[in-house]
Parts: structure tokens; C-alpha cells; sequence
């Protein structure tokens, strides 16, 4: 009885005005290549970050070169300026 455990990036979604990307990963659990348990684990990438009173680019340096794709396919100069007015102007 060989137990073996995958991670896969099983769904990658972009939402919103903003264009969030949304990525969910599978860890599956396999006894002799047999599926016995599936959980998932989801994580949601901004265009930007703000530290302090500064605005930058979100570092994706960390994510698969798919999600890296998608992210500077997605978030456009136009995409970050509205993200950035967005949230100074929730501060307020």
C-alpha cells in the first residue's frame, strides 16, 4: 500500500473590476493510485500593495509561471491606477 501526495493548481480565476486572481490548490491523497482524500487551500493576489504612503507591483515572483502569466496579462497600468484610486478612496 503506497500512499503518495500531489499538490496541483486546480483552478486559477480572475474576479472583479480589479481583476483579482484567485488560485486554489488541490493536495491530493492517492493509495496505490487510487484518489482517498482531496482538501483544497485558495489564495487571492492583488494587482498592488501599499506600504506606508507607497504604492507597488505585487510580487508574483513566488507563484507558477502560469498564475505569473495570467497576473501580467491581467493587471494593465489601467487596472492598477483603478485599483489604487480604489482603495485610497476607501481610507477616507
Amino acid at each position: 500500500m503506497a500512499l503518495t501526495e500531489t499538490t496541483v493548481e486546480d483552478k486559477i480565476e480572475v474576479v472583479g473590476d480589479h481583476k483579482h486572481v484567485q488560485v486554489r490548490t488541490a493536495t491530493v491523497i492517492a493509495r496505490d493510485g487510487t484518489e482517498i482524500s482531496r482538501s483544497f487551500h485558495r489564495h487571492v493576489l492583488q494587482c498592488s500593495t501599499k506600504s506606508g504612503d507607497t504604492w507597488g507591483n505585487t510580487d508574483i515572483s513566488g507563484e507558477s509561471t502560469e498564475v505569473q502569466a495570467i497576473c501580467n496579462a491581467v493587471w494593465t497600468d489601467a487596472v492598477k491606477t483603478a485599483y489604487q484610486t480604489a482603495m485610497d478612496a476607501a481610507e477616507i
